[in-house]
């Protein structure tokens, strides 16, 4: 019986140490070339340790995620406003989006990765739930006489991490362009006036890159 919190206490601070090395991995640009034989190497364990504890690198990938998520939910639930409480609705909604695009476009590539390790993943996900359920809470409190549940979805839709990926590398989109895009988007989806936000000034009107061709990458400076 004394040997268990041990036990515990082993598997958790083996848990900290493979995720603080995959983390490093993918700040020091490896995130395309993430294997789960690498990050056993960097950590300085087994690589059937690291098989125990996440089972492929789809698990890895999403158990990093997650711990950004965490502290994203925290600055959600009890940070300041006007992502935190004491803030309107509207301008809520507002600062939760733009806040999604920030977080979007610093994990884009492990983003990349759980979505092409497991496309449905993204949608059955604890992340998910909770972004639906508070952009779906505010919206009814915007909207009574909408259909919150389906508006949730489609505002988080332009979160897909290959669209992001697409608007920031080939379109050339900067976050703040995009940010620009969701509060069009908000004021055409919400009734006039719902949203109290000032409105933001209209983008410029560069053309898109050609078909084929490759933009500066918009989001570059950007990434965590």
């Amino acid at each position: 019986m004394a040997a268990a919190p041990s036990e515990r206490a082993d598997a958790v601070r083996n848990r900290q140490k493979i995720l603080a090395a995959a983390a490093r991995l993918v700040a020091a640009g490896a995130a395309e070339r993430l294997s789960l034989d690498e990050v056993a190497r960097a950590a300085d364990v087994g690589v059937g340790t690291v098989y125990r504890r996440f089972g492929d690198r789809a698990g890895l990938v999403f158990a990093l995620l997650e711990e950004q998520h965490q502290l994203f939910r925290a600055r959600v639930v009890e940070g300041p406003p006007p992502l935190g409480p004491r803030a309107d609705a509207g301008d809520r909604l507002r600062a939760f989006l733009h806040a999604l695009v920030d977080l979007s476009v610093g994990q884009r590539e492990l983003l990349l990765l759980a979505e092409s390790s497991s496309p449905p993943a993204r949608y059955l996900s604890a992340s998910y739930d909770f972004q639906h359920a508070h952009a779906g809470r505010l919206i009814a409190e915007l909207r009574p006489d909408a259909d919150a549940d389906f508006l949730a979805d489609a505002l988080l839709a332009p979160f897909a991490p290959s669209l992001i990926d697409h608007q920031c590398r080939v379109r050339g989109f900067s976050p703040e362009r995009i940010k620009a895009g969701f509060d069009q988007l908000l004021r055409s989806t919400l009734e006039s006036g719902a949203v109290t936000a000032a409105a933001v000034e209209p983008t410029s009107s560069r053309l898109p890159a050609e078909a084929g061709t490759v933009a500066d990458d918009g989001c570059a400076n950007a990434r965590r």
